[in-house]
This record gives C-alpha cells, sequence and structure tokens, in this order.
C-alpha cells in the first residue's frame, strides 16, 4: 500500500480529546491533525516523537492532515491510523500474503452477520469449502518485544469473539487476525493484565475452534505492506 501523497514530518505536541493532535512542522508551524485512533495509544503517542501526516485536498474537511505513523525516538515505526489495518489485510489477502487465508474465490467486506448485528470485517467464500469470517484487529502496544492486544477493556472486542464462536458452531470458519503496526514487535498475545475478560472469553473460543493470525506490516513513510508472519504466544 502506497500513500496516495507523500507524508511529511513534525513534531508532536500533544494528542488531545482522542481525535486530536498538535504537531510542529519543522519550519516551525504548528498544525492540528485529525487522529483516526480511539485506542489509549499506549508509547504511541509520546511527546517529542516524530509524527508522520497524510493532507487531504478535500476542502469540506474540517482537518485537513491525518496523523498517519509514528516515528519513535528509538527508530520504530507505529501506524497510528486504525482504518489502515484493514486495508492492508484486503490488500494482503488479494496479493496470496498471508498463507493460511489462500485458496477462496470471492473476498467481501463488511458483511453483515451474527445474533449480535456485528459486520465482519472479511468474508472469503469458495465453492469448494466452508466460507471463511475473519475479524481484524490491529496491534500497536509494544512491551519487551511483545505486542498486547487490546490496549484498553473493549466491550466492542468482546462481542466480536462471540460472534465468531457463533460463526464456527455453525461450522463455519473463523479467523481472528492481528495485524502489526508496530515494527518493533516481534510476538502477540492477549492483554490478560488490561482487559482479563477479554482474555477469558479468547481463551474459550479458541477451545471452540477459532483460529488465530498474526501478521506484521513493513513500514515506512513511503507506504506499507503487511506480509510478515509472527508467532502468538498464547
Amino acid at each position: 500500500m502506497q500513500f496516495s501523497s507523500p507524508l511529511k514530518s513534525a513534531t508532536l505536541v500533544k494528542r488531545y480529546k482522542r481525535f486530536l493532535a498538535d504537531v510542529v512542522t519543522p519550519e516551525g508551524e504548528t498544525l492540528t491533525l485529525h487522529c483516526a485512533n480511539t485506542g489509549a495509544m499506549t508509547g504511541c503517542a509520546e511527546p517529542g516523537d516524530t509524527v508522520w501526516y497524510s493532507t487531504s485536498d478535500n476542502p469540506k474537511r474540517k482537518y485537513a492532515h491525518s496523523w498517519e505513523l509514528t516515528q519513535t525516538r528509538t527508530g520504530h515505526f507505529i501506524c497510528i491510523n486504525t482504518l489502515r489495518a484493514n486495508e492492508l489485510v484486503k490488500e494482503a489477502l488479494a496479493l496470496g500474503n498471508i498463507a493460511q487465508l489462500q485458496g477462496y474465490d470471492s473476498l467481501r467486506s463488511e458483511v453483515r452477520y451474527g445474533e449480535e448485528n456485528s459486520r465482519i470485517d472479511f468474508l472469503l467464500e469458495s465453492e469448494t469449502k466452508p466460507a471463511c469470517y475473519i475479524e481484524v484487529k490491529s496491534v500497536t502496544l509494544l512491551t519487551d518485544g511483545c505486542g498486547y492486544f487490546p490496549d484498553a477493556v473493549t466491550t466492542r472486542g468482546q462481542k466480536h469473539l462471540r460472534e465468531l464462536q457463533s460463526v464456527v458452531e455453525q461450522g463455519l470458519r473463523a479467523v481472528l487476525l492481528f495485524a502489526v503496526l508496530h515494527s518493533g514487535i516481534e510476538s502477540v498475545d492477549v492483554a490478560k493484565h488490561i482487559d482479563p475478560t477479554y482474555a477469558k472469553l479468547f481463551e474459550q473460543v479458541r477451545k471452540c475452534g477459532v483460529e488465530v493470525v498474526c501478521y506484521k506490516a513493513e513500514i515506512s513513510p513511503n507506504g506499507m505492506i503487511l506480509q510478515v508472519p509472527l508467532h502468538f504466544k498464547a
């Protein structure tokens, strides 16, 4: 995935109101960026880090600039725009970069399903094997080389687990795909210390047959590609 226009860099001053961040450009100008990330962003938004942002030519946008990447002072790149996770996964599926999810005839996005009125991120279908439901979760929380999900208590994530379990119980295939968007992460685990309820439910649905797949994105200000398989620790 290439960014539609070259990203520009600035220094992060602060993130606030969840969706906004102030930065200072190399020329000394202060800009307010839109932040497409509702999570805690722990370790991804430290004042003084380098921010890479895109600029929209849509005159109707209140904030023309969007925060795309963080480059930490240790040199790691982090994609903080959570909208990019599904774009990367869709591209990876089309390119056949995810070995466990090859061999399907069609791909659909945002398909309604389940008893809790959910939308699955991706639905793979084939005439020769059961349909495959894929729920994508982006991982950016880093501790000692391991990436953890979730980075905050997530009732929505718990709902998605229940829906995936229901898919398996219907004789279909369900996959929880962790899209790792932090260059420093080398393995993935569930954050039991952050959301023990999610962790308990996660173990339950795995035992029922929900599959876990982890892939890491190669990230730079020029573009990103999801193609590096990672180990899931639990």
